[in-house]
Formats: structure tokens, sequence, C-alpha cells
């Protein structure tokens, strides 16, 4: 039996690995035909800011992950609008193509997955 997964991806790409380890277990269910879906919230939502220089901080560049979100089936992608707008970027261009979602929306989204991880 297919149970779906959500993860859910609070933490800035620079803020230690909780970021990579989101991307990593989305590519990963995505490579077994697991539905998943991915959501960015609080500070998780500057992984999708465009324009990023990771190694001015001594980090790896995520952006690639990113890119091959699609390629290994993780096609439902999310970012929460209130995260956005709090941070700045609510009108800015993304680096990642996520439909925005208001509060409500993403109390629905987290209900419609059997599986929800947080990091």
């Amino acid at each position: 039996m297919s149970h779906s997964l959500l993860v859910i991806s609070r933490q800035s790409p620079w803020s230690g690995p909780g970021a990579r380890e989101a991307l990593d277990i989305a590519l990963a269910g995505g490579t077994f035909d697991l539905p998943i879906a991915l959501a960015f919230l609080d500070d998780g939502v500057f992984q999708l800011s465009a324009g990023q220089q990771p190694a001015a901080v001594q980090q790896k560049d995520l952006g690639a992950n990113l890119q091959a979100l699609p390629l290994f089936g993780v096609q439902a992608l999310y970012a929460s609008q209130r995260s956005l707008e709090e941070r700045g970027l609510g009108d800015s261009p993304l680096n990642l193509e996520v439909q925005r979602l208001d509060d409500a929306q993403l109390r629905d989204l987290i209900d419609r997955y059997d599986q929800v991880i947080t990091l």
C-alpha cells in the first residue's frame, strides 16, 4: 500500500543541515514513486530566493537539488505566502515554481497527506 508523504522544510539553506536533509528525503521518496510533496515554511522559504551566493557563507548551493525535484517525481511544491511576505519575498521572483498557500490552505494540505515530516 502506497502512503503519501509531505516534507515540510522550515530551515534556511545556510542554518544547518535541515534544508539539505529535507531535500534529500523528498528526492529519495520521489525515486520510489511515493506520492510526495514539499512545502517551504518559515525560514525555509529562503531556499527559494533567487540569486543566492552560498559560497559567501561557506555553504553548498542547494539550487541544483531544488531544480532536480521534478525530475525525481516531486511535482507538488508549495510555499507559505505569509512566510514569503514576512521575509520580504512576497513579490520576489523565486528560483523554483511553487504554489503559494495561505494558512488555511496549508492546514488543508497537511491533512491530505498520510505522513508528514518537518525539518
